[in-house]
């Protein structure tokens, strides 16, 4: 053997072992031959073993070797720093301090690594105790030291005690200010790192591009964009730049600014660019949603000599995933696998994340049953992707199979469950995830309890969210918008501007979505004032120069019927998106201002928008004709590649408008037969119609496929009941509404009430009357007007005083139902009673039906100078229907002058109507005005009116 030849070699050897098993076997031969015992060789062992993960190995060599000194004791404990054994470093100094065989010590290079460790992996106490060894062994003012314990209090999040460390240093250099100036930064003391910087140049020290680092992310959050513009030159003053870190970090902060101008032309004077660079720019363009961009500057990265990383194809794919194509998604895809690092965990969710928001669901499950270990990264994205897909059932499946396997939810999970419950309108399973926040300590995580308000804001479980906003500690603006959007969804438009004034006071700054929230919850004239008053606040914020806020106050100004000020309004934009000329389109809509939809879609068309779905909803029921609404399906099946059922509804309803019920049938068939509203559209088409059997048979359909009917299939069913006049039917249908627990609804008892009184069963009218916990100004006037039809005008009057008493407030319809009443009852004085005090004291304006009681009502008692007298007066042209109503009246009282002026009239609005011409003959005949009735019955002949043929109808059962 020579041992001294070996000795030489044996460092050599061990650091290329190739494997463990070898590095093992050279370890055998060393202790063999007592080589071992050289302290060369033994630090060589130990770093061979480390490099192998092995951090128990390299310890027991330690361990074992003869009469260690303290520099290798230095030396093992510096390599177990560099490869991130802290724990096992500290267990080394440990044994040392306290072995009776080898108590070493510390010095000067022993301490900045223990104390690094202890800020890694060790709690408080552990931290004062090095602190004192440092004290007690002479080090505490040496300033390597001073730096590290300055180091690792601020890592903890302990910066009073760092700062103390700092201020007992006698002579400070660069890197303990820089150690300072970081320690403030990453613990979010912008301020006071700013200020460490101000007194560190006051010191005479000149910063380095280590100081810029730590200062100039701190740029956005303090200051203005010129403070990073100064930041920026004095680097460059400074000769900072000669560290190439130093430039991505100016990326990102001109990034963060939106300023990508800036952060382009650093890039570009960039002669060479590392990865860091390329990342930093990908990513500057993804945060600010420049996606085309970001992918640009990948394609220049991937013609260049850089590799991409981990970090470079997270970044890429979240704007792959906001783009209209998945394509791009799949080359990134590509690449990943291409370069070994597709299946990354943060790869891999962030390509989950990709497919997931392209609807390609089943490609993204895919990689995530694929990837052996699933992290909490990889379960959020996939349960998010379910979310985003409106695949409730699988989010909440998906969330439970995660615990199954160990894995914890986090905050994100949480929000996941809690909206896919609210998105799928499910209070139950809503309430579950809340109590399981609850349980595991989620209560006090602001996003959760954001989430948990929504929830029952859209369940309308306003009171609940209510209550939950007032347990919550902190609130931030997203809080408070929900609780504003929930007092606009109930109309509590007072409430609303209180909760505002509150946010205010608190100190809390709203945004865009408060304004928005607020202004779309000012539905009626009445709110004009507040309206106004918001719109003022945005004025005086610069709100208003906001599109999203400007779409918002065309919609409330349209709302308010001022159609002025929304033009108004529309016209001072100097851009509009498809969303602006929609607000105003619907705004006409709303008000029946079909021609104006009309123009504005064409003006839309001929400045280049390319109309929506909501366009052409629209833009439907405005069509003039069935050929104009043919041409508005056929542009939405040549544009849209999918027609959404909405759309296929309005179209169902155009059809029917012009009386085409086959072409009506034809689009339900091709809709969903899972979706409730279009049955719903179907069974009014066929109601409106007048094919009453037909909608019946179509709820049997919707029974069969066992669909569950809502409170609109309920109202048709009951409507198409009232127009058989069936009582054995209306029995029924109160049956069928009753078992589904509709009864509690008042639209629908007051359609059981009308449906009852129809079928001559006044008395049940009245006893669901009676039994409506809620009554609404509507149940009060189908009463009255059952009482009417029935005849018993003292019962509906009496009942019209009861709603007054009651502190209801009559309005047009009621009016209709207690006129009808007594044109039925013969009730003349009361009539002209009730139509004067509409207008004295009430306010309300009488209408064409106000009108056509009276003159019904003159007519049946023989009143007909005053009938004939409403009618010259009317502020509108008579209808047809009025005026026939007269001339059947004068036809019955014998009244030939009144009738012969009634019937010209009539005749003229309705020349091929042969009604017409036969009672006006019959009232000449009646007279004994033969000349006149041959006359009559010459003009039919000539006109080619026929009269139709009459027949007799009896029900057999």
């Amino acid at each position: 053997m020579f041992p001294d030849s070996f000795a030489l070699l044996n460092p050599l050897r061990l650091s290329r072992c190739g494997s463990l098993d070898s590095l093992r076997k050279l370890h055998v031969l060393l202790v063999v031959t007592g080589l071992i015992h050289n302290h060369s060789v033994v630090f060589q062992t130990i770093k061979s073993y480390l490099r192998f993960d092995q951090p128990l190995l390299a310890l027991s060599v330690f361990e074992t070797a003869e009469n260690p000194t303290l520099y290798v004791q230095n030396l093992v404990i510096r390599c177990l720093s560099h490869h991130g054994f802290y724990s096992d470093l500290l267990r080394l100094y440990s044994r040392s301090q306290h072995s009776s065989r080898h108590r070493l010590g510390s010095d000067e290079f022993t301490f900045p690594f223990v104390i690094k460790a202890c800020s890694a992996v060790s709690g408080f106490r552990a931290e004062k105790e090095v602190h004192c060894v440092v004290l007690k062994s002479g080090y505490g003012g040496h300033l390597v030291v001073q730096t590290a314990l300055l180091h690792m209090y601020a890592k903890t999040g302990r910066m009073e005690l760092s700062r103390k460390v700092f201020d007992d240093m006698s002579g400070r250099d660069l890197i303990s200010w820089n150690a300072l100036i970081s320690g403030y930064s990453s613990n979010g003391l912008d301020r006071e790192a700013f200020e460490a910087f101000r007194q560190m140049q006051a010191d005479g020290l000149k910063p380095n591009s280590s100081t810029f680092l730590g200062v100039i992310p701190l740029c956005r959050s303090l200051g203005p964009p010129m403070a990073g513009d100064l930041m920026h030159g004095l680097a460059l003053k400074c000769g900072a730049f000669s560290d190439k870190a130093l430039v991505p970090t100016l990326i990102s902060m001109y990034a963060g600014w939106e300023d990508l101008t800036a952060a382009r032309l650093l890039f570009d004077l960039l002669p060479s660019k590392d990865l860091v660079v390329w990342n930093a720019m990908i990513s500057g363009y993804s945060q600010n949603g420049k996606w085309d961009e970001a992918i640009e500057v990948f394609q220049l990265m991937h013609h260049s000599d850089a590799r991409p990383d981990i970090v470079t194809l997270v970044s890429i794919l979240s704007s792959c995933s906001n783009l209209c194509t998945i394509d791009c998604g799949k080359c990134i895809h590509a690449i990943g696998i291409k370069h070994g690092i597709s299946d990354q965990s943060s790869v891999v969710a962030a390509l989950v994340s990709m497919y997931a928001k392209h609807g390609e669901i089943d490609s993204a499950e895919d990689l995530f049953h694929t990837t052996p270990e699933k992290s909490l990264l990889l379960w959020n994205p996939m349960i998010s992707g379910y979310l985003s897909n409106g695949l409730w059932d699988m989010v909440l499946g998906a969330f439970h199979n995660m615990q199954l396997e160990g894995v914890l939810p986090d905050d994100i999970s949480m929000i996941n469950v809690i909206s896919g419950c609210t998105m799928a309108k499910d209070l139950c399973r809503g309430k579950s995830a809340h109590a399981y926040s609850i349980r595991k300590g989620f209560i006090s995580n602001i996003r959760v309890m954001n989430a948990l308000l929504s929830l029952y804001c859209d369940c309308n479980q306003f009171s609940t969210s209510l209550e939950l906003f007032h347990r919550m500690r902190v609130r931030s603006v997203i809080s408070w918008n929900t609780l504003i959007s929930g007092w606009g969804k109930i109309g509590d438009i007072q409430s609303l501007v209180a909760s505002f004034r509150s946010m205010c006071q608190e100190g809390v700054t709203f945004d865009m979505v408060t304004v928005i929230s607020i202004l779309s919850s000012f539905c009626s004239v009445e709110d004009a004032a507040s309206g106004m008053s918001f719109h003022a606040l945005t004025i005086k914020n610069g709100c208003n120069l906001d599109l999203s806020v400007a779409n918002a106050l065309i919609s409330m100004y349209m709302n308010f019927g001022d159609t002025e000020a929304s033009n108004l309004l529309f016209n001072g934009l100097s851009s509009r998106s498809i969303i602006t000329w929609n607000a105003l389109m619907t705004g006409y809509r709303n008000t029946n201002l079909f021609a104006e939809v009309m123009i504005l879609f064409n003006q839309l068309r001929m400045d280049g928008q390319k109309p929506n779905s909501v366009t052409l909803l629209n833009v439907l029921p405005a069509c003039e004709s069935l050929l104009h609404g043919k041409s508005i399906q056929a542009y939405a099946v040549r544009n849209f590649s999918v027609l959404e059922s909405s759309l296929l509804t309005a179209t169902m309803m155009m059809y029917a408008r012009f009386e085409n019920v086959r072409y009506s049938h034809l689009l339900f068939e091709m809709i969903d037969k899972k979706n409730v509203v279009a049955w719903n559209t179907m069974m009014s088409i066929y109601i409106q119609a007048n094919h009453a059997e037909a909608a019946i048979h179509s709820f049997r359909k919707m029974l069969w496929m066992e669909l569950k009917p809502d409170h609109v299939t309920m109202l048709n069913l009951a409507s198409a009941s009232s127009h058989l006049c069936c009582l054995n039917m209306t029995q029924c249908v109160t049956g069928s509404a009753i078992r589904r627990g509709f009864e509690s609804h008042t639209s629908i008892s007051n359609c059981l009430m009308y449906m009852f009184a129809r079928c001559g069963s006044i008395q049940t009218a009245r006893k669901v009357f009676d039994g409506l916990e809620e009554k609404d100004s509507i149940s009060w006037s189908v009463m009255i007007n059952g009482y009417g039809i029935h005849g018993d005008g003292k019962a509906a009057l009496l009942l019209f005083s009861m709603m007054k008493e009651a502190g209801w407030q009559p309005d047009d319809i009621t009016f209709v139902s207690v006129l009808s009443a007594c044109s039925h009852a013969g009730l003349v004085e009361q009539g002209r009673t009730f139509l004067k005090s509409m207008t004295e004291d009430h306010g309300i304006t009488p209408r064409m039906e106000h009108y056509a009681c009276m003159v019904d009502l003159f007519g049946r008692t023989g009143h007909l100078d005053e009938a004939y007298d409403i009618i010259k007066c009317l502020p509108f042209k008579a209808s047809a229907s009025l005026l026939e109503s007269l001339l059947g009246a004068c036809q019955s009282h014998g009244n030939a002058k009144i009738g012969e002026a009634i019937g010209k009239l009539l005749i003229e609005y309705r020349p091929s109507n042969a009604s017409s011409y036969v009672m006006l003959s019959n009232i000449y005949a009646a007279a004994g005005q033969w000349t006149d009735y041959g006359r009559v019955r010459c003009d039919m002949e000539v006109r080619g009116v026929k009269k139709d043929a009459g027949i007799s109808l009896v029900q057999v059962k």
